[in-house]
């Protein structure tokens, strides 16, 4: 074997080596994680600082990292067709042909990649320092690649891209955190938690607010001992207050308000002014966004609000409470009247109370019944079958069974819920 031989194997062995680092590193620079990369630059670390930098120019980064790629692959094809011509004549072409592309295939594409996307952070880290020269030499030739690009880009038409800016990241964000949770790397518990943060620009205070028929109020025409005995027996502190119709709501009546006063009268109910101690209400619109409701509750220093449609007429009320249960949870305390609104079957079924958010339910049970036309199960099944349903009736839809169980008037007040692929 002559030395010319050695040599210009061993120079394609040079070449390969090359080529898989160039493509590890197109891999690594592309899939590394930015919030990571981001907490090890604030840590001082160089090399995370310098991948940062680097990350800037992603078009300018790729363009020299694919140059210098099919440099060395060119190279290194037509050094080995030379080496086989001089060895099999003719039929060396094609023998060169299956050769490199089964050692670049192999050895320079997909083994670097998938070594380069199952520790991403850490190559991008080491690759980066030696990648910084090559694409400081090589910027004049991409910079030339992009204005070519660039200006054949410029007569193409553009394709309209769904959900870019803040709400690109909040996806990315929400489905990084499922694809986690997926993966056990995210407990349901934090994945409901970050998920509830997420989410709470894209829900309004008619998806969490107490219903005006479910509220809880005081009635400011009763007498004085019959209002105390109502506002100290009730487990919350604050109750909207009603004169001459439920609907006029005149005042919010806070617990801790009537005990001080009652206490500066001696105890005697008769002596009270519950008018004067009303505090006035505040009235938001259903269409507020959780996220703004809950700056304005931050900035007003309050933890209640009504809620009024569009016709200024009362649907609820909302609390500083609801929106954090979105993010952590139901919340008890010891004066909470304990309620359970959904109850699993041993059979797989579940039987929920008509009341019940459809949030709460695919949050509890992982589902992915849709929420975008109602927010309790009983307004969904109404908004899906079309009709008023009565008790003993099943409808089918979104691969679930649903069985109406109890109703009061026109309101569902207990159904059962069925998956479909648990009752084959």
């Amino acid at each position: 074997m002559s030395f010319a031989f050695a040599f210009t194997v061993f120079f394609i062995f040079v070449l390969l080596v090359l080529s898989a680092f160039f493509s590890g590193s197109e891999t690594a620079l592309t899939a590394y994680s930015r919030a990571r990369m981001h907490a090890l630059e604030r840590e001082g670390s160089g090399q995370a600082k310098l991948v940062g930098r680097l990350s800037k120019s992603p078009e300018r980064l790729i363009g020299a990292i694919l140059l210098g790629n099919n440099l060395v692959n060119i190279l290194a094809s037509a050094l080995a067709t030379s080496l086989f011509l001089s060895v099999f004549g003719q039929a060396g072409v094609a023998y060169a042909t299956i050769a490199m592309t089964m050692l670049v295939v192999i050895f320079a594409e997909v083994l670097p990649k998938t070594y380069a996307l199952r520790n991403s952070d850490r190559v991008s880290l080491i690759v980066a320092p030696f990648i910084k020269p090559i694409f400081t030499v090589l910027a004049p030739f991409t910079d030339a690649v992009r204005y070519i690009v660039t200006r054949i880009l410029e007569r193409t038409p553009d394709l309209p891209l769904e959900g870019e800016g803040a709400v690109s990241a909040h996806r990315e964000l929400k489905g990084a955190i499922d694809l986690h949770h997926r993966e056990g790397a995210v407990i349901k518990h934090d994945r409901d938690m970050l998920g509830g943060v997420l989410d709470l620009p894209d829900l309004e205070v008619v998806d969490v607010m107490v219903h005006r028929t479910s509220m809880t109020t005081v009635n400011f025409d009763d007498t004085p001992e019959k209002i105390v005995d109502e506002v100290l027996s009730s487990p919350f502190t604050r109750l909207p207050a009603w004169r001459d119709e439920p609907e006029n709501i005149v005042g919010i009546l806070h617990a801790k308000d009537l005990l001080r006063a009652l206490g500066k009268v001696k105890w005697n109910i008769s002596d009270l002014d519950i008018m004067g101690l009303a505090a006035e209400p505040w009235y938001v619109p259903d269409t507020t966004s959780l996220q703004e409701q809950l700056n304005a509750f931050l900035k007003r220093k309050a933890h209640f609000a009504l809620v009024v449609d569009e016709y200024g007429e009362v649907q609820g009320l909302v609390t500083l409470e609801d929106i954090i249960e979105e993010i952590v949870g139901q919340i008890v305390d010891e004066h909470d009247i304990p309620y359970v609104g959904i109850r699993p079957q041993p059979d797989g079924t579940i039987n929920v109370d008509g009341s019940v958010p459809i949030r709460d339910i695919n949050r509890h049970m992982e589902w992915q019944l849709p929420d975008e036309e109602a927010t309790t199960i009983a307004g969904f099944v109404i908004h899906e079958a079309q009709t008023i349903p009565e008790p003993g009736q099943v409808f089918s839809f979104h691969g679930f069974r649903f069985e109406i169980l109890r109703k009061q008037k026109n309101k569902i007040t207990a159904l059962r819920i069925v998956p479909l692929r648990a009752a084959h």
